[in-house]
């Protein structure tokens, strides 16, 4: 599948230089220039599909997947695109194929073509109360929202990589966000009642 890269990432976990000699080195077979690779991008290939899949396991399973893909197609990469890129592109790959096993793709969604631009709802959230608000979302809301507003892809993108429309990219980031900020404001209010001074 043809990919558009875009021109101005925002905070991609991918978003890492890797070395010219050390992707030849790669290239060549050199299993500790591999394993370098491995390691630097463990964590956001890791992350990734935790954050689409929602399940450690799976996502363990997905990172193996990912980078054994990686070993074998590495002779391919020509460097017409960021490595990073090309990586985070399999692992999408890989992530999305899961999804469409479990036949978590699968689903009849009405929406609107909502055009506004919502910025992360997690700016300012705590760790754990994150982790609770992505869970209440579905696999395809939390999909999309964290491809949009971490990994930087495009409504286009997200489109073409779920079989879908701009406009439901589009509506899916609007009103997952939304969601997701009345789920934050819940766990804060509920924190702050449980922790407010006792009256008697």
């Amino acid at each position: 599948m043809r990919r558009i890269y875009p021109t101005v990432e925002r905070q991609s976990t991918f978003a890492i230089d890797v070395p010219t000699s050390l992707i030849d080195r790669a290239q060549r077979g050199d299993l500790r220039a591999f394993e370098q690779i491995y390691r630097l991008f463990e964590r956001p290939v890791y992350t990734l599909a935790l954050r689409l899949l929602g399940d450690a396991d799976v996502a363990r399973e997905i990172l193996h997947d990912a980078m054994l893909k990686l070993f074998q197609r590495i002779a391919q990469f020509r460097g017409d695109s960021p490595f990073w890129g090309w990586l985070r592109q399999i692992a999408l790959n890989e992530a999305l194929m899961r999804l469409r096993k479990d036949r978590k793709l699968e689903f009849d969604a009405v929406y609107d073509d909502i055009e506004a631009e919502v910025a992360a709802p997690w700016v300012h959230a705590d760790g754990l109360a994150l982790e609770q608000a992505l869970g209440k979302l579905s696999p395809v809301t939390r999909s999309v929202l964290w491809l949009y507003h971490v990994e930087g892809y495009s409504h286009a993108e997200i489109a073409d990589s779920l079989g879908k429309t701009i406009s439901f990219s589009k509506s899916q980031v609007a009103r997952g966000t939304a969601r997701m900020r009345g789920f934050l404001l819940g766990v804060t209010e509920s924190a702050s009642c449980l922790f407010a001074p006792q009256t008697t």
